[in-house]
């Protein structure tokens, strides 16, 4: 697959131009030789797969500790759920119990409506890829979609990445890919999440932008995450609890 992308690479007509005008291939492959004959160049090199290796082994064992927890937890929820409530006084225990299930059946539409996002933006990219005829579309659509999973960024990170295998094929496709991500986030971030959001959790779509945009410059992705859960919450709280004693005065 290297190869045959490095061969498109080297007959795209901008990159023949460009090296008859200012010889670049001449001047990188010079380049080239001087690092692998560098022998700094080449333990850093060696050194840096080391560790990256490393880290990827450290983040696959993270992600199935993370996965097993979280399917231990799912197991026990009901037993969890128990023991807390039983924590709460008696007289307050039916009222705990119920807002308590409806934050947790928030989180649950959350999660579901993130899933409905990622999964419209991983169709419409197939769609797009295939038109414009970008190489791998289906794969590339199954990891946009994943990563779409993310809040805030994922979605970025997906449109970088066709938009660099793209390039890769014909510079003229990334271009049109690009364009289109630019207009769909937009789409996406002010049309499409906010109305999937405030069917799912009940939250109105401008409390939904700006709980994402909270959540992701306190704590980043995770904060991204959190946030709609949270304000989800926090809403139910605002309306159950807090405006029924306001109008009690």
């Amino acid at each position: 697959m290297t190869p045959k992308y490095l061969s498109n690479l080297l007959s795209n007509s901008f990159i023949q131009d460009l090296d008859s005008q200012y010889h670049v291939l001449g001047k990188f492959q010079v380049e080239l030789q001087k690092l692998v004959t560098n022998g700094n160049f080449m333990g850093g090199v060696f050194g840096g797969v080391l560790g990256a290796s490393k880290a990827l082994a450290s983040g696959f064992f993270a992600i199935l500790t993370v996965l097993v927890l979280t399917l231990y937890f799912l197991s026990s929820l009901p037993q969890v759920k128990e023991a807390a409530y039983g924590m709460v006084p008696r007289s307050r225990r039916p009222r705990i119990t119920s807002l308590s299930e409806e934050i947790m059946r928030r989180v649950g539409s959350y999660a579901i409506g993130q899933v409905a996002v990622a999964t419209i933006n991983a169709l419409l990219s197939y769609v797009m890829m295939s038109i414009v005829g970008i190489h791998y579309a289906a794969v590339l659509a199954v990891v946009v979609g994943v990563l779409g999973l993310i809040p805030m960024v994922g979605a970025s990170i997906g449109a970088a990445l066709v938009c660099l295998v793209a390039v890769v094929d014909e510079p003229r496709k990334a271009v049109i890919a690009l364009v289109y991500y630019v207009v769909y986030q937009q789409v996406e971030n002010y049309v499409v999440a906010p109305r999937i959001m405030q069917r799912t959790i009940s939250v109105p779509g401008a409390v939904t932008v700006i709980a994402a945009l909270v959540g992701a410059t306190l704590a980043g992705v995770l904060g991204a995450l959190l946030a709609m859960p949270v304000a989800a919450g926090l809403l139910l709280i605002y309306e159950e609890v807090v405006l029924p004693r306001q109008r009690q005065t």
